[in-house]
């Protein structure tokens, strides 16, 4: 099953790799001996730029210290675009041992790289070959029709772009219902979403996440996640989203059985209903992969309520957070941190009140990388890849982070005040460290040049032998 869903990210890596093999002619921006200094890329290093991430081992490259971490950052950790505060967990993912921490048992606000932990929860809890389903069957009066939603956000209608990984589509679920019904009329078409409940907006979310298109009220049952028009090709794929996603739902569905007047209202499918057709989505590997890539909010919650379910707890914000707890708890104490040291009140990181300690997501990522590789390999590959794709893709482009592009795979992080990078980086050396930089003091005006400045602190990391 594994090949399925790996290959595309290993075209990824490839590409990006690429990415530095094409910037010989810009200049990189190099940390050594705590000085920086802007030299010419005559041509790309060897050690950064050929081998994969996961290739290094304890007889190729010496052991990483906290001097040489620290003296690797210092010079990016004086940006004042940081705020004065950031908390740093440095792990060798070799060994598991820190390398460099501050403040990384401090409890920060984590924004999207919350999104590793919920990744790792459904790695743990759910099986590999778990679909969504979302089906359509017959209602109890001649006529009417009942879609019920299984929690697949990704099901896709007019406004989503194709891509990775192939999502279920509408328009084939409608074709196997009217292949079904036979040319009977569509008088209404009843939508079910009774899969979750609770509270559509998480604690802790500004209710302006839905108008701004960063998330959508929290349903089961969606088409294109909600939104109500195509997002833009660059950049984050934000676009508004309607208040009720399961209505718009029933009322597209309503269009290609070409009913386009039938009513739409909420309702239960009746017991032993007869089927009519059903799709699904992708395998939650794949899932796991798109939600990070893509740091998509969306699928980040829909996970998360999968998970409650699977723990037995309701399918709603509260019975999340304590289904994430229990899972997390079993998975921080293998990988040697405190098990609550990761409080989430979501699933995406988008709640202010969420809690985590830098350090646990650094052992989480060791634990990527190492022990639990085989499991947890969609976290690896779906973390976007510097300079090529997901919320790295236009970043490490130029500037100091430069001569990282293709090298630091991480889950960004930003939300008012706050700007995080987590995620795993090859070491000029070739050794793997695991890394979180969590900047919690962050002036508005330097939301944006605060990315940079942790894009600078990774590429330190990537440039240096640390030793």
């Amino acid at each position: 099953m594994r090949g399925g869903w790996t290959g595309r990210r290993t075209a990824v890596v490839g590409a990006a790799a690429a990415l530095v093999l094409a910037a010989s002619s810009t200049a990189a921006f190099v940390l050594r001996d705590d000085v920086a200094r802007v030299l010419p890329l005559a041509s790309p290093s060897p050690e950064v730029t050929r081998a994969p991430l996961l290739a290094a081992t304890g007889e190729q490259a010496g052991a990483p210290t906290a001097a040489g971490v620290a003296a690797a950052l210092a010079a990016g950790l004086k940006d004042k675009a940081l705020g004065g505060h950031v908390a740093i967990s440095v792990l060798d993912a070799l060994t598991g041992e820190p390398v460099l921490e501050t403040a990384a048992r401090e409890v920060v606000l984590p924004a999207s790289t919350a999104k590793i932990a919920t990744a790792v929860a459904a790695l743990t809890a759910l099986p590999s070959d778990l679909r969504l389903t979302t089906r359509v069957v017959a209602g109890a009066a001649p006529g009417d029709v009942v879609l019920v939603g299984g929690g697949d956000t990704t099901l896709a209608g007019p406004y989503s772009r194709p891509g990775y990984p192939r999502a279920a589509r509408l328009a084939d679920l409608a074709a196997l219902v009217r292949a079904a019904i036979a040319g009977a009329p569509v008088r209404r078409v009843i939508v079910d979403d009774s899969l979750y409940g609770g509270p559509l907006l998480g604690p802790g979310w500004r209710p302006a996440y839905v108008t701004s298109g960063d998330v959508a009220p929290v349903m089961a049952l969606m088409v294109d996640s909600g939104r109500t028009k195509l997002p833009p090709l660059i950049g984050p794929a934000r676009a508004p989203r309607t208040v009720d996603p399961a209505l718009a739902a029933g009322r597209s569905l309503a269009r290609l059985l070409g009913a386009p007047g039938a009513v739409v209202s909420r309702g239960s499918a009746p017991a032993d209903a007869t089927p009519l057709g059903e799709v699904h989505s992708p395998p939650v590997p794949q899932l796991v992969e798109a939600m990070l890539t893509r740091s998509d909010n969306d699928l980040a919650e829909s996970l998360a309520r999968q998970i409650a379910i699977a723990k037995g707890q309701p399918a709603t914000f509260a019975g999340v957070a304590v289904a994430l707890r229990a899972v997390l708890g079993e998975v921080l104490t293998r990988a040697g941190a405190t098990p609550g040291s990761v409080l989430l009140s979501d699933g995406s990181g988008l709640s202010r009140l969420d809690r985590v300690q830098p350090g646990a997501l650094t052992r989480l990522l060791a634990s990527v990388a190492g022990t639990d590789r085989e499991r947890l390999f969609p976290v690896l590959s779906g973390l976007p890849v510097a300079g090529f794709d997901g919320t790295l893709e236009r970043r490490y482009r130029r500037g100091p982070g430069l001569p990282a592009a293709g090298v630091v795979r991480a889950k960004t992080g930003g939300l008012n005040g706050v700007t995080a990078l987590a995620g795993l980086v090859r070491t000029r050396d070739g050794r793997l460290l695991a890394f979180d930089f969590t900047a919690d003091s962050v002036p508005l005006s330097a939301a944006l040049t605060s990315q940079t400045a942790l894009d600078r602190l990774a590429a330190a990391l990537a440039a240096c032998g640390c030793r």
